[in-house]
């Protein structure tokens, strides 16, 4: 009887102990502890301010810093050619009892039913822009005062000012006009840092929404970096403030009254606010515009290649580690590239020893340099780094119509299948690469983008004229153990990469 009232007394001991540890849990019979409840972390918690939250105090301070920007542009009708209009009857005798029929009262000559030509008449164009310094020069969007004659500044109390434009950029959609006016100092802002800018921030937005003057709306910072396919530049800051037609140029502003970016573009099935705004960030609007102000234009450093983004695939083919990088898929002819020895192929990896995450960031940091400015170049070419100095070019200079000559049809000659890539392929009628002529809509080159018609130059760095060459330089890949092997597809003017993995037999 002692043993058992001892082991009663040492199960509730047991039970006890367990539950004073904060794990729940029952007893059967021998004693067995079961239907345990494991210790959660604590849920994320955030304390809500507490103070009286508005944006009053900044929009009383910005508001006479943001202004109305109206643009006269000269419109020729499209209509007014300057050809003379004839009857549809000749030339009628002035006496001619016809002649009343079909002439325009006050217009000899011109047939009824047909207006004269009419002579070029103004149109006016509005958005919104900014103030950034006292002596008047004010910050909008290129598109805004693109194509105008005349400028006009408006403030908040109405007063308008006669404005000159000082300079544009339009790769970046950023221009730069000057009010003159001895006699006043104007109020102004200043741009303000958005690397620290955080998604779910706040942001004010400041314009000219339809025409209506100045209006103020609120949000937040939805995402960063957005790439719109404006440019190659593009590093957006998305917000939801209600930004609509009329708001271009206009500032976004942080609750400290700094400039974090410039309105430009809106997304929007029907034309008006559906929250989706894109802004300039403060980082590259401020280096452009200071820029426009000293120079009028704005000089960048221009390298000369069609890149494309180095996918996990290609990493893989050409041994890269990672995934960072460009690869370049057609280095134009006569350019500071091709002079100084980038091929097609490379991977560029860095500029002057900073790291290049993609083809965007290739762009900002190679526009970033002055025209003529000496830099080296990292490649990754046939598994290893090398440095290639380059002497950089004037972007502006650039003559981008240049033309490119058009894929011209070729006959299927000899086709046979790629074994394991589901690719017909047959030689090109010129010698130059591989034709594919049919792609298996099941195979991994289909899920790839690989297509009739397109044209395959190099495998692996090494060009191709032949089904054997192909696979002859697919097998060299996987004896030096790639998994894939990269195929440089060429259609028109178009030069791509594409990582296929090597089919194992």
């Amino acid at each position: 009887m002692r043993n058992q009232v001892n082991s009663k007394k040492t199960r509730r001991g047991v039970i006890a102990s367990v539950l004073a540890a904060g794990v729940a849990g029952s007893v059967l019979a021998g004693g067995m502890l079961t239907n345990t409840v494991p210790v959660l972390a604590d849920p994320v918690k955030v304390e809500a301010p507490t103070e009286n939250f508005g944006f009053a105090d900044v929009v009383e301070k910005v508001s006479p810093a943001v202004v109305s920007v109206r643009v006269t542009q000269n419109i020729t009708p499209a209509a007014n050619d300057g050809a003379q209009m004839e009857s549809p009857f000749g030339n009628l005798p002035e006496d001619h009892p016809l002649r009343r029929f079909f002439d325009v009262p006050g217009s000899p000559g011109m047939p009824r039913g047909m207006t004269p030509p009419r002579e070029p008449r103004n149109a006016m164009g509005q958005g919104s822009g900014f103030f950034i310094s006292d002596d008047g020069y004010v910050v909008t969007n290129n598109h805004v005062v693109e194509g105008g004659s005349k400028y006009t500044v408006v403030m908040d109390d109405g007063t308008e000012f006669d404005a000159k434009l000082i300079g544009t950029d339009p790769r970046t959609d950023l221009a730069l006009l000057k009010v003159d006016d001895a006699d006043r100092t104007f109020t102004y802002v200043e741009f303000g840092s958005d690397d620290g800018v955080r998604v779910g921030e706040w942001v004010v937005a400041v314009g000219n929404p339809f025409g209506l003057g100045g209006s103020v709306t609120a949000g937040i910072v939805s995402a960063r970096g957005r790439d719109i396919g404006a440019g190659p530049y593009d590093d957006f800051l998305q917000i939801d403030a209600a930004v609509n037609r009329g708001n271009s140029g206009g500032p976004a502003f942080d609750l400290n009254g700094k400039v974090i970016g410039v309105n430009t573009a809106i997304f929007s099935p029907s034309g008006g606010n559906v929250g989706i705004a894109f802004a300039i960030p403060a980082s590259v609007a401020k280096d452009v515009i200071k820029s426009l102000r000293e120079n009028g234009s704005v000089e960048r450093g221009w390298l000369g290649v069609q890149i494309a983004p180095v996918t996990a695939d290609i990493a893989e083919a050409v041994g890269l580690a990672d995934d960072n990088g460009a690869i370049v898929t057609l280095p134009d002819t006569e350019t500071p590239a091709s002079k100084a020895g980038i091929e097609t192929g490379d991977v560029i990896t860095a500029v002057n020893g900073e790291t290049v995450e993609g083809p965007r960031e290739l762009a900002r940091k190679v526009a970033d340099y002055r025209p003529n400015a000496k830099v080296d170049v990292t490649v990754w070419r046939d598994g290893k780094a090398q440095e290639i100095a380059v002497t950089l070019g004037d972007l502006s200079s650039l003559d981008e119509a240049a033309s490119a000559e058009g894929s011209s049809g070729r006959p299927s000659v000899d086709p046979s299948s790629l074994s394991g890539y589901g690719l017909t392929l047959t030689p090109s009628e010129d010698g130059d690469g591989v034709v594919v002529t049919n792609v298996d809509p099941d195979s991994s080159a289909a899920d790839r983008g690989v297509q009739a018609g397109d044209v395959i130059v190099a495998v692996n760095g090494t060009e191709v004229s032949s089904q054997k060459e192909v696979q002859d330089a697919i097998s060299e890949a996987s004896e030096s153990g790639r998994n894939a092997a990269l195929f440089q597809l060429r259609n028109g003017d178009q030069n791509r990469f594409v990582a296929l993995p090597i089919a194992k037999s």
